[in-house]
């Protein structure tokens, strides 16, 4: 944090020392108030966390604890919570007995307890902390009760059979704090786009570009360059594990239930194809016919709009029910009210190719652009390949995770969406290279060479890439110095 402010510190004297020795080059920018803002944002998210840790000693302070440098420094500074107490109790009721092996279904009692005498709590904390004994020798029961087969009703029946008193040390989160904690993690990664995107117009500003006739097709291909960037960067991020506790690296969330990132996805292609579709008039007179140009992009753009709202339907679980209601309707009234239907295995991840389809469709159409110049349609067909290659791969991901879907919540890191992640932010980034000014300048210095656009970008996607790895890396690391330590094992 305090490097951060350190260099945020040296940034805004060097732009202070610059403005003072050359004279404004671009009349009417807002970049300097936008970075302004965006400090002001990081100030008000640090004092948050500068509250927090203040609440903790004030409440230290009234505990009337011995000071103990280890214990403040864990508990009062990183906000550990001392959790083994609480551990020890959360296994004490579980199952101490072997499990059984499968036998055929059979309709269960009405009563089924799983947990044993409290005479046993010895041995059941014993089994239940001995890590090395989880391993792939168990029957298949206690994986069946683990990942759940609806059918079963085995494991429902014990849970609802279990006394809450056994479980109380989880407290529910009030609703105004788990919102105010998405509010703040979501800030905290809107810092990340807004910065990029305060990159971009800073070199914009610099280099003098984007003036007059050139803005609207300027902003056009930086925007929307940015967001593919971005999302490719993201997406080997999920690759890599981030948002995994969401469920969104490719794995099973480790608690609680999420709106999965193919609805995330959706939702920020319904938000771009919705407000894309009025933009693309911006420089035209009232009553100006639609040029071809004009028709092809809000063609785009309503295609980005509807299938997104596509997208978002068919990963709402309201919308799964009621398109499952005719076949639940043809149950028979007495089966219905005693069984529970059995989902399938593939509604354990999301397989939406909408997404995939919106991207991939949007580059095989580029690739197609007329341009003025032959440069600059190769420029275009390139990265339209580029993102049409991201949605081939993206597909094939679901086709594999189809065949197997993930059943542990580690990330499973399937390979096709570490390429494919590549091509879409490498995409992106020619995306970007093909702005009219600069295929214009190319050309006029006689750098209208495809294969250097091309190895330009590649090179700043690996470069771009081995950042995010680092990044996601030392995310990780700092968190594996506050969590409790695991022991890993083979499900081979």
């Amino acid at each position: 944090m305090s490097s951060f402010y350190v260099f945020a510190v040296l940034g805004c004297a060097s732009s202070g020392l610059y403005r003072k020795l050359t004279p404004n080059m671009y009349e009417g920018a807002v970049h300097g108030k936008q970075g302004y803002a965006l400090l002001a944002l990081s100030v008000a998210l640090t004092t948050v966390d500068l509250l927090s840790i203040f609440r903790r000693i004030v409440t230290w302070v009234r505990s009337g604890e011995k000071l103990q440098p280890r214990h403040f420094w864990n508990t009062i500074v990183r906000g550990k919570e001392d959790d083994s107490g609480a551990i020890e109790l959360e296994y004490a009721h579980l199952v101490a007995e072997e499990p059984e092996e499968i036998a055929p279904p059979s309709p269960p009692p009405h009563k089924r307890v799983h947990y044993e005498a409290d005479n046993q709590h010895g041995v059941t904390a014993q089994w239940a902390n001995d890590v090395r004994r989880h391993r792939r020798d168990y029957s298949q029961a206690s994986e069946t009760t683990l990942y759940g087969h609806r059918t079963d009703s085995h494991s429902d029946e014990t849970l609802h059979d279990l006394d809450g008193s056994r479980f109380s040390t989880k407290t529910r989160v009030p609703l105004i704090r788990r919102i105010g904690t998405g509010v703040f993690a979501t800030l905290e990664r809107v810092l990340v786009f807004w910065a990029f995107a305060q990159v971009l117009s800073g070199i914009t500003i610099y280099t003098g570009g984007c003036r007059q006739s050139y803005i609207n097709g300027c902003l056009a291909h930086l925007i929307k360059g940015g967001i593919f960037w971005c999302y490719g960067l993201v997406s080997f991020a999920r690759y890599l594990g981030s948002f995994s506790e969401l469920g969104w690296a490719w794995n099973r969330a480790p608690s609680g239930e999420y709106p999965s990132a193919e609805f995330t996805e959706s939702l920020v292609i319904f938000l771009y194809g919705i407000s894309n579709t009025w933009m693309e008039r911006f420089g035209a007179q009232p009553g100006d016919p639609f040029t071809t140009k004009q028709i092809q992009h809000i063609g785009i753009a309503v295609m980005f709009w509807f299938a997104g709202l596509l997208g978002m339907a068919i990963e709402s679980k309201v919308v799964r029910q009621w398109l499952a209601s005719s076949t639940i309707s043809a149950l028979k009234p007495s089966r219905r009210s005693q069984e529970s239907v059995a989902e399938p295995p593939s509604y354990v991840a999301s397989f939406n190719p909408f997404p995939a389809l919106v991207i991939g469709v949007t580059g095989a159409a580029m690739s197609a652009h007329a341009q003025t110049y032959v440069f600059q349609v190769q420029i275009h067909q390139l990265w339209g390949s580029l993102l049409l290659a991201w949605s081939v791969l993206r597909c094939m991901t679901y086709f594999f995770l189809w065949l197997g879907p993930p059943r542990s919540i580690l990330p499973s890191r399937p390979p096709t969406e570490a390429l494919g992640s590549f091509f879409l932010a490498c995409g992106g980034l020619c995306f970007m290279f093909s702005t009219e000014e600069i295929t214009i300048a190319a050309m006029r210095r006689g750098r209208d060479d495809v294969m250097m656009f091309l190895n330009v970008a590649v090179a700043m996607t690996c470069f771009a890439m081995c950042w995010t790895v680092f990044v996601v890396g030392f995310k990780g690391f700092l968190k594996s110095r506050v969590n409790p330590k695991v022991t890993y094992h083979s499900s081979a």
